[in-house]
């Protein structure tokens, strides 16, 4: 045989070797193909199997992760971090500082080694609640607040609510937190068209912030830095104070003062404080309640001159008050306002400037806080260092005070001095006699300032004071004041 016919048997010998393995291959494979792709027709007559309902194994994606009822599965976009994840969930989840949120997906999500989870990938956040909501704490105006002050910016961080929680600790049962400060920044989105537009906020949930505060015991009161808003006026010059020379008012030099008379910044400041008390906030505090008491004062143009022209800045001042009073008053929540504390000397060019006509004032609030810092008496009662005479002030302060809202049923809480500017003698014991003539000369309660929210003294008094109640405080709770509050509102319903 030649070699061309053995090569040629080879190839054939080869070839029908080859097929039956590839017969005996598909045999093996549609044997073990699950009956639903190939059907028990095909089985039973031998009919052409269709081909199998699935989709090439390159595009096949597994199922969905399954998580608890209270966990949302997020899919990685590409380029985003753990702290970008944690961020933007951070005000949608049960957790309060960005650090406890990322070690709780860690632990839920153990693939995620770095910074960088794999895009397309599923993680679990845990703890997930998109829809807050808080009511206020309803609570009797002879409420005992005894208060710390915090920014904004602090109340939204992990220190500040360490701060909180050693206040709650030392025995405070109450916190003040800005809304909008003095400069016109505000802390929470509100949607509201006058508020300014920024990248971030230092509180992004109001309501879980509020439900924070009062998960601890602890009365919200949320402060409104009213007629003083850098960040309007600079927006909006036509709401600002204006010049009679022409353009809009500065004092020495500085665009920061709205126009107290106008209306649309009533009304601004007003919905403002709705917002907070419909997310939580127990207490609404107006602070900045005056006209501008410095600068140019004859150059000052206000709507009131034109619109009212019988009107003085201090009833420009009481028909806001009035008017604020009665849109909060149906929401239930305690309404507070901060004034001067030289305005218990009631000199006439204090009240022709500020409008801070204390005897009105008093008439349309619940309670009202004069900010009677020892330090800055300067130049009064003959005290060259009135910083280190907190007795003298405090006494004479809050007894001008009495007297003057001695008709009106209103409440004191002064604003005690929680800082060391202009006294040598700022300490523990310093924060104590505060507090105690505060308390024997009618006050019921105190507000601790603070700017920089460094509270270490008053935390060091606390302990001394808590042991003397009746020298100090009473010491009300926000559960059982509360309680008192509920009971008295039924038997008042049933009445009627």
């Amino acid at each position: 045989m030649s070699r061309k016919s053995r090569k040629s048997r080879k190839s054939v010998t080869l070839s029908v070797f080859t097929s039956g393995a590839v017969l005996l291959l598909l045999f093996a494979i549609f044997e073990k193909l699950p009956l639903r792709a190939v059907g028990p027709t095909a089985r039973a007559t031998g009919a052409a199997m269709p081909a199998p309902d699935v989709k090439p194994a390159a595009t096949i994606r597994p199922p969905s992760r399954t998580v608890p009822a209270d966990s949302k599965l997020h899919t990685v976009a590409k380029g985003e971090s753990v702290p970008g994840i944690v961020h933007h969930y951070l005000p949608l989840t049960t957790f309060l500082t960005g650090s406890e949120l990322e070690r709780a997906i860690r632990a839920a999500n153990p693939e995620i080694k770095g910074l960088w989870p794999k895009p397309g990938s599923e993680i679990e956040i845990p703890s997930y609640r998109e829809n807050w909501a808080e009511k206020p704490v309803l609570l009797p105006k002879s409420f005992e607040a005894r208060a710390v002050y915090l920014t904004g910016t602090m109340a939204g961080s992990a220190k500040g609510l360490e701060i909180i929680r050693t206040w709650r600790e030392a025995g405070g049962n109450s916190v003040v937190f800005d809304i909008k400060d003095s400069d016109g920044s505000v802390s929470v989105p509100t949607g509201l068209p006058l508020a300014p537009e920024q990248k971030s906020y230092p509180i992004r949930n109001l309501p879980k912030f509020t439900a924070f505060l009062h998960s601890q015991g602890l009365h919200a009161i949320a402060r409104i830095a009213i007629f003083r808003d850098e960040a309007l006026v600079a927006k909006h010059p036509e709401l600002a104070v204006q010049a009679r020379k022409g353009g809009a008012w500065r004092e020495n030099g500085k665009l920061v003062w709205t126009d107290s008379s106008n209306p649309k910044v009533w009304e601004y400041n007003i919905g403002l404080a709705k917002f907070a008390a419909a997310n939580g906030a127990d207490e609404i505090q107006f602070d900045y309640v005056r006209f501008p008491a410095e600068g140019d004062q004859k150059d000052a143009k206000f709507i009131f001159e034109a619109e009212h022209p019988d009107w003085k800045r201090a009833d420009a001042i009481t028909a806001f008050l009035k008017r604020a009073q009665s849109e909060l008053k149906p929401m239930g929540v305690l309404f507070s306002v901060d004034v001067f504390g030289v305005m218990a000397w009631q000199r006439p060019i204090d009240l022709s400037h500020t409008g801070q006509d204390i005897p009105q004032m008093a008439k349309y609030c619940d309670v009202m806080s004069p900010m009677i810092y020892p330090s800055h008496f300067y130049g009064m009662d003959g005290y060259s260092d009135p910083g280190d005479a907190p007795e003298h002030f405090i006494s004479e302060s809050m007894a001008r005070f009495q007297k003057v809202t001695a008709e009106s049923g209103v409440v004191l809480r002064p604003w005690l001095q929680a800082f060391g500017w202009r006294t040598k003698s700022y300490s523990p014991e310093y924060i104590r006699i505060q507090v105690a003539v505060s308390r024997l000369k009618g006050g019921n309660g105190f507000l601790f300032w603070n700017a920089n929210n460094d509270y270490s003294k008053p935390y060091s008094a606390m302990p001394e004071m808590r042991q003397d109640k009746a020298k100090y405080f009473r010491g009300d709770e926000v559960k059982s004041a509360a309680q008192k509050t509920a009971a008295a509102s039924r038997i008042g319903a049933a009445a009627n």
